[in-house]
């Protein structure tokens, strides 16, 4: 019997060099995405997947991303007195009840393994999620939500993918799977973390969304440091698939932004914009004027 996926493991710890000097300050997570912390996207998307319990791994410096979750009785004193019921609603969705989040300390920088690792005791012997809030994905079904439904089916292992072309395979962790299978779960016999050019076996890249058998711990706890000198989640997956246990790999429907960099931020930013009816035109307005001035000044 496959048991439901109520537990989402967050790692957070990263100090979000590639933002200085803004994450010297404010942690990568709960910088805005229009009018929303990246963390807050991950949340959602978590909770209308059906999680229930939220783990989070932070560091040193994350006591704002810790603080953003808290009850605010100034501010909806505030709001309420001033009748603005519509920001009370949204302000309502950032708070967590109390029990239903956590947080654990990495206190060392070794690698995504060695984070998830760390919330080896709040996961007991249950399957767990893993969302990485860098990649914040656009899709009419949460990305999580998809991936939840096929798990029903598959059960074991299972991680978020989308092909890559060939020469940027050997930035992630790339999938080998069984024959050529077409439909959204593709059984995997083999991972590789960042391979070198020309070696991938397949352009099949695994994207930060992972349900996972409470085993992975296990071999998490066993595995060495593996590329770039870090404990990589993607081995310990592999370890999974060597026992003979079932790991897909779930093309998802929707368009996958990374966030964990400064140009994907940036499209992430004017396609969010675009989706909203509130700030649509304005910006469409922008963006076309913007073009023609560039056009001309060439």
């Amino acid at each position: 019997m496959k048991r439901k996926v109520t537990k989402a493991i967050f790692p957070v710890a990263g100090l979000g060099t590639r933002f200085l000097p803004a994450t010297k300050s404010v942690p990568k997570e709960i910088m805005t995405l229009v009018d929303r912390p990246l963390i807050q996207y991950a949340i959602d998307e978590a909770r209308a997947a059906g999680i229930k319990e939220f783990i989070f791994v932070t560091s040193r410096g994350k006591s704002a991303l810790e603080d953003y979750f808290d009850d605010a009785p100034v501010l909806e004193q505030e709001l309420r007195r001033k009748g603005k019921t519509d920001l009370l609603e949204t302000l309502k969705a950032t708070t967590m009840d109390s029990g239903q989040i956590a947080y654990v300390r990495q206190h060392k920088a070794r690698g995504l393994g060695h984070a998830v690792w760390c919330a080896r005791r709040l996961v007991h012997n249950e399957p767990f999620a893993v969302i990485l809030p860098d990649d914040v994905i656009a899709a009419d079904t949460p990305c999580l939500q998809q991936m939840v439904e096929a798990y029903a089916e598959t059960g074991g292992n299972m991680v978020a993918a989308m092909e890559v072309p060939a020469e940027k395979t050997s930035s992630y962790g790339i999938l080998d799977p069984v024959g050529d299978a077409m439909g959204p779960s593709v059984p995997i016999k083999g991972m590789v973390e960042k391979p070198e050019a020309g070696s991938a076996p397949s352009n099949l890249a695994v994207i930060g969304r992972y349900i996972l058998s409470p085993q992975v711990m296990k071999h998490l706890n066993a595995v060495k440091s593996g590329a770039g000198g870090e404990i990589q989640l993607t081995d310990a997956i592999a370890r999974e698939i060597e026992d003979g246990n079932g790991v897909h790999g779930f093309r998802f429907q929707g368009q996958r932004y990374d966030c964990g960099s400064k140009s994907g931020f940036l499209q992430a930013t004017v396609a969010f914009g675009l989706a909203r009816p509130d700030l649509r035109d304005e910006l469409r307005d922008f963006l076309s004027d913007l073009s023609s001035v560039g056009y001309a000044a060439q």
